[in-house]
């Protein structure tokens, strides 16, 4: 009986070391393949590294915004009552810049013609041989033949009652007055612009406040975009009658100043020459006949 359950216990310890050893058995086999699967990679060569891809250039747009504001869209949107005002800023302004530059044009012409006259005139051996040296259309010419053709041209029943002196000083008088009128032709215009243009530029304000307000009135609500352009139209109307008006006032004031001088210097040869023509006719006067 006992050497019977030996052998059942010694049965029972043989199948339970069968039992124990095949997984074992199995774990090492699974780690046998895996291990050379796991040295392969690290047996192959590396490969080389692949060049990273080149990122994308950024393709940079501009983006135009039309400006609803601005002049261009004053001229576009405007009626006609603004297209009009904006008009007559422009003939103020083109007609200023004009008369400035022929103004100081004529003024320095003046001016040089005054250095030739004192260098060629006053040395001649006569006051007529003195006027043909002067450029036709000078100034200083025309008062001297002006001068000349009173003193030895004193005709005319009429003119005949007026002494000489008093025929002679007339006639320098007169031609010194036709080179002044000449010198301040268009100065008148540029006074009126000055004192005009920004009233006009202000009736530009005016329209465009009345724009806005319409504007408010039809929408219900002062938004900005309502009124955003009107009054924009309305300061710009203002900016360009202050741009018209400063350079008009500016050049009056100079133009006059330089009148002032150049005329100076006409004057004193009108009665350098009057003195001149007065003396020779008292000369001949008392020279004794023979």
């Amino acid at each position: 009986m006992i050497s019977l359950i030996r052998r059942h216990t010694a049965a029972l310890a043989i199948l339970a070391a069968a039992v124990c050893a095949a997984p074992t058995a199995v774990i090492a086999q699974d780690a046998s393949k895996a291990a050379p699967a796991a040295e392969a990679p690290a047996a192959a060569p590396a490969a080389p590294a692949a060049a990273p891809a080149p990122a994308p250039v950024p393709t940079v747009t501009k983006e135009t915004i039309e400006n609803p504001y601005g002049l261009e869209a004053l001229w576009r949107q405007g009626d006609f009552v603004s297209k009009g005002t904006l008009i007559i800023l422009v003939i103020m302004s083109m007609g200023s810049w004009y008369i400035i530059f022929v103004k100081l044009w004529e003024q320095f012409k003046l001016m040089r013609q005054a250095r030739e006259m004192a260098g060629s005139f006053w040395k001649s051996s006569s006051l007529r041989d003195g006027a043909k040296k002067l450029k036709d259309g000078s100034a200083f010419r025309y008062i001297a033949e002006t001068g000349l053709d009173a003193n030895e041209h004193h005709e005319g029943a009429l003119t005949e009652n007026i002494d000489l002196n008093t025929w002679v000083t007339m006639s320098v008088q007169r031609s010194v007055d036709t080179v002044q009128s000449r010198l301040q032709d268009g100065l008148a215009f540029l006074a009126t612009v000055g004192s005009t243009a920004p009233f006009v530029g202000l009736f530009g304000t005016v329209w465009g406040i009345y724009h806005a307000l319409t504007a408010i009135g039809i929408a219900g609500q002062a938004s900005i975009d309502k009124v955003a352009g009107p009054v924009g139209e309305a300061l710009i109307m203002t900016a360009i009658g202050l741009a018209v008006a400063v350079p008009a006032v500016m050049g009056y004031n100079w133009l006059v100043r330089r009148n002032k001088v150049a005329m100076d210097q006409v004057r004193t040869f009108g009665a350098d020459l009057h003195a001149v023509l007065l003396g020779r006719k008292i000369e001949l006067r008392g020279a004794p006949a023979r």
